[in-house]
């Protein structure tokens, strides 16, 4: 696909998205306030980085406890055609979480978030910032895999917002980071397209937020990479910081 067809259809889907914002609780373009934007970040020469306090395997009893919440969910209409809910996983101590948009057919396969290609690359993202996925936690905007892989629909999105916002509740950590379109919207409760959200330091619930490319864009277009290079860098001086 060219970078021409890319844009025609960011624009086509987010005319869509813009019709259907309300359904969702999003402010409109024209109503939102400003996404705010924080300074470089040269962290001082003795500072380390922050790690978290602990690696856990799966879940804490704050993420167990939502995850009981969901059970067997039958809230939207992709229950129909899912094989697994896919929770998410990592460290319920993580100060690193990311959000992408949707479980793909590996995902729905397994019941984990980002084991497919764009998982292999993710894992490759967060090593190349000294981490591992263990130290960070991995979710979605929704938990189920959609038909064909098509973008989440408003409502399947609306069903599942209470959970990954107790999700993000239970882990609280010092960043997000919003993988592609709709982990970034969903974040940052706009509609601006990801190439202009990119690269900024957002707010959720005092949280930093920091859009960039999802990985399966960069599988697409691999001259993203530099983009994403740069604001995961951002991320990693953030981490160095002092909370």
């Amino acid at each position: 696909m060219s970078d021409r067809d890319d844009v025609v259809d960011d624009l086509r889907e987010r005319a869509r998205f813009f019709g259907e914002l309300s359904a969702i609780g999003l402010p409109r373009v024209s109503d939102a306030p400003a996404t705010p934007s924080k300074p470089d970040r040269q962290p001082a020469a003795t500072v380390t980085a922050a790690r978290p306090a602990a690696v856990v395997a799966t879940a804490g009893p704050g993420l167990e406890a939502i995850r009981a919440d969901i059970g067997d969910c039958q809230r939207c209409k992709l229950s129909k055609g899912r094989k697994n809910i896919v929770f998410g996983q990592g460290s319920p101590q993580a100060q690193l979480m990311f959000v992408g948009e949707a479980p793909g057919a590996d995902e729905d396969e397994q019941g984990l978030a980002f084991v497919g290609r764009a998982g292999q690359l993710l894992t490759k993202i967060i090593e190349a910032i000294g981490m591992t996925r263990d130290d960070v936690f991995i979710a979605n905007v929704i938990k189920c895999r959609p038909p064909q892989n098509r973008n989440p629909e408003p409502d399947e999105i609306t069903s599942c917002q209470p959970f990954l916002e107790a999700q993000i509740d239970a882990i609280r950590p010092r960043v997000l980071v919003g993988l592609g379109k709709f982990g970034a919207q969903w974040l940052l409760k706009t509609a601006e397209p990801i190439s202009k959200l990119r690269g900024r330091f957002g707010d959720y619930k005092g949280i930093a937020v920091m859009p960039t490319y999802h990985p399966a864009y960069l599988l697409r277009n691999p001259g993203g990479k530099k983009d994403v290079w740069a604001d995961m860098q951002s991320v990693r001086d953030f981490l160095k910081e002092p909370a």
